[in-house]
């Protein structure tokens, strides 16, 4: 084992604080280790006038990291899973996945009011969450926002937006769960495969046995179930498609969202499964969907 690992991380605030997170857990396991962060800014952070779907995706967010981690400048990455990319380098892969944090998505109002302001338009860049956000306000009107965190919420504040749909996960690591209004259970908005869970990229062939006491086992099979739901589906990190996998006991429990984009129209099902093999559930329920919207049941 080495006795230094440098970890890769973006540099906002919350990439920082979730890096600290790995940090710590490696420390409070093996207090022998000198862990540093590598913070660094990423084409994703430094392009803000476009959406993602227009500059190349979320995988913008890592190229930088995996850079750094394929020449030996950092030992590991660490990433919200929901922004590595559904197809990864296998000399790069995925070491370890925390305990899932809340995995619901919320909305944001601006401070001080408490009613949703029809006449705004909400803030939000992900597509996945305008499809299902419209059924539940049905004469809102939506527009992209980008930035990190805080930018989006001073965007907020300043009146440009009606309200802002958020990652809890996110809000309350920042130690911003008070500026949650209210929260969307899976059922009304579906998450993003990943979110919630962050995900340690490492370099093939090395010893991570580090990470193991960080290492989750029940989110690893729920990420590895909704990942091939998405891949399946050729969906990535700006596609729509949505997965939230639930693992209780030695079953699975996951729920999708096929989209059909020529339509611009979506389908959610669900299906239970093995645990031993979640990445044939992801499969399967994708499968079933697409038949399923396209009459082929």
């Amino acid at each position: 084992m080495k006795n230094k690992i440098c970890i890769g991380s973006r540099e906002s605030r919350l990439a920082v604080i979730q890096s600290e997170i790995v940090k710590r857990a490696i420390q409070d396991a093996h207090p022998q280790l000198d862990v540093d962060i590598i913070t660094m800014k990423t084409t994703g952070d430094k392009i803000l006038d476009r959406t993602l779907d227009q500059i190349g995706g979320k995988g913008l967010f890592v190229k930088e990291l995996d850079r750094a981690l394929a020449e030996g400048k950092t030992d590991i990455s660490v990433h919200s899973l929901k922004d590595v990319p559904m197809e990864i380098s296998e000399e790069l892969p995925l070491v370890a996945f925390s305990k899932r944090a809340d995995v619901r998505d919320v909305l944001v109002l601006p401070e001080g009011t408490s009613e949703l302001d029809l006449d705004k338009p909400i803030g939000c860049s992900s597509k996945r969450r305008v499809l299902q956000a419209k059924e539940i306000f049905p004469g809102a009107k939506f527009e992209p926002v980008r930035g990190n965190v805080q930018t989006r919420l001073r965007k907020l504040d300043e009146g440009q937006y009606s309200a802002l749909i958020l990652a809890a996960a996110g809000l309350k690591r920042l130690g911003l769960e008070k500026r949650i209004s209210r929260y969307f259970e899976p059922e009304e908005i579906l998450p993003a495969a990943g979110q919630a869970i962050l995900a340690v990229q490492g370099r093939k062939g090395e010893d991570y046995s580090y990470l193991q006491k960080f290492a989750d086992a029940d989110a690893a099979d729920e990420a590895l179930c909704e990942r091939a739901f998405v891949r399946t589906l050729d969906g990535g990190c700006t596609s729509p498609v949505a997965a939230h996998a639930r693992v209780e006991g030695e079953k699975i429990f996951l729920q999708g969202l096929y989209y059909d984009e020529a339509e611009d129209n979506y389908l959610k099902g669900s299906l239970w499964g093995r645990r031993q093999d979640p990445e044939e559930l992801g499969r399967d329920l994708a499968g079933q969907l697409r038949r399923e919207y396209h009459g082929l049941m």
